[in-house]
C-alpha cells in the first residue's frame, strides 16, 4: 500500500541529505521539534501544512517542487505516466477544475 506519508518523508530526508543537513540544523531552522520532524521523515507522523512549509522553507525547498517529487514516486508505484504539461484548457481558463466553483 502507498502511504503519502512515507512518500513525503522520503522526498524530505533525501533532500536533507543531499544539502549534506543534519535532522538537527533543519528541525532548529524550521522551529520543529527533533523528535517530531525524525517521525515525519521515517513516515510515521502526517506532518500539517503549516508544518510542511516551515520544513521546506527550512530546505530552501518550494512546496510545489516537494509535492511534485512526492506525486513522481507515487506514480512510479502506481505505474502511471503523469504528463508534465498542463492539459490546454486549464492553462486557457476554458476548462474548470474538478470541483471549482
Amino acid at each position: 500500500m502507498i502511504l503519502f506519508r512515507q512518500e513525503l518523508g522520503d522526498v524530505l530526508r533525501d533532500a536533507r541529505r543531499t544539502q549534506g543537513r543534519t535532522l538537527r540544523q533543519v528541525s532548529s531552522d524550521a522551529r520543529v521539534s527533533l523528535g517530531y520532524l525524525s517521525e515525519i521523515e521515517r513516515g510515521q507522523k502526517e506532518a500539517s501544512s503549516e508544518l510542511l512549509v516551515s520544513v521546506t522553507d527550512a530546505l530552501g525547498l518550494p512546496l510545489s517542487y516537494v509535492l511534485h517529487e512526492v506525486s513522481e514516486r507515487i506514480a512510479v508505484v502506481e505505474r502511471v505516466t503523469i504528463p508534465d504539461t498542463v492539459p490546454e484548457g486549464l492553462v486557457d481558463g476554458t476548462k474548470p477544475l474538478v470541483g471549482a466553483r
